[in-house]
């Protein structure tokens, strides 16, 4: 396991991913658990680094406030497109409906032919999950595709067992750019942890800035440091409050 001794809390701003990083992935997006060890980590991050914490995720921003309620933590959501701040200020570009329905209608005939198959929707972005028919990976991949054949303003992000369309307009390493022009983050090296190929953007944008970047499990990665998997991640990120010096009053 390679992972960063953390020390100084004046100076980090820290960025984590949710899904496969907080949380194991399950089967549907909202059957994943988040445990209270976990939670009350972040709660205790959060307080230790004058709120220099985000979530910087493909979920929709109310999905991770459910998960992690009663704490409520600056959000970048459906991969950088819609944000929070830590004021609570929201931003989100002006998107075309019509575009998501389109890719809808075209991705309907796939999904009414193979139950399991699941497409959620969120603001700006469709995302067709497959985890439950791997066989079919090539089939939806193919699907979105076409769908998104001769249209305009939407780009495909892929994931683990998930294809997405999403609208063009930011993407996890911008999100984490706008923070850090921001109090609290601002003037702190970023630390940014992820499991996924959707968290390169994030990587690379965090080692442009000699920041620090961790993968959660394998692949190749531009991130600096590696863990093998979500619990030891999970493990490091736990003790984190102790290693910062506990919890400020």
């Amino acid at each position: 396991m390679n992972l960063p001794d953390l020390s100084d809390r004046e100076q980090i701003a820290l960025f984590l991913d949710f899904d496969g990083t907080l949380v194991a992935i399950a089967d549907r997006p909202d059957e994943v658990k988040l445990d209270p060890a976990t939670r009350q980590a972040l709660a205790e991050l959060s307080q230790i680094l004058s709120g220099a914490l985000a979530i910087v995720t493909g979920r929709e921003i109310t999905s991770v406030d459910s998960f992690l309620a009663p704490l409520h933590l600056p959000v970048a959501g459906v991969h950088g497109l819609t944000r929070r701040d830590a004021r609570g200020q929201m931003y989100a570009p002006a998107i075309d409906i019509g575009l998501a329905e389109a890719i809808g209608r075209a991705l309907s005939p796939l999904i009414a032919r193979h139950p399991g198959l699941l497409l959620e929707r969120k603001y700006g972005a469709l995302a067709l999950h497959y985890r439950a028919r791997p066989e079919l990976e090539s089939a939806c991949i193919e699907a979105m595709e076409k769908a998104l054949a001769g249209l305009q303003g939407a780009e495909l992000k892929r994931g683990k067992m998930v294809i997405e369309a999403k609208a063009i307009a930011g993407d996890k390493g911008a999100a984490i750019a706008d923070y850090l022009k921001e109090a609290p983050f601002l003037g702190r090296r970023a630390v940014f942890a992820g499991d996924d190929v959707t968290d390169e953007d994030a990587f690379m944008l965090v080692n442009a800035k000699n920041g620090i970047s961790i993968k959660i499990g394998p692949g190749l990665t531009h991130a600096t440091y590696c863990a093998p998997g979500i619990g030891q991640f999970l493990a490091w990120l736990r003790a984190l409050p102790t290693k910062l010096g506990g919890r400020v009053n």
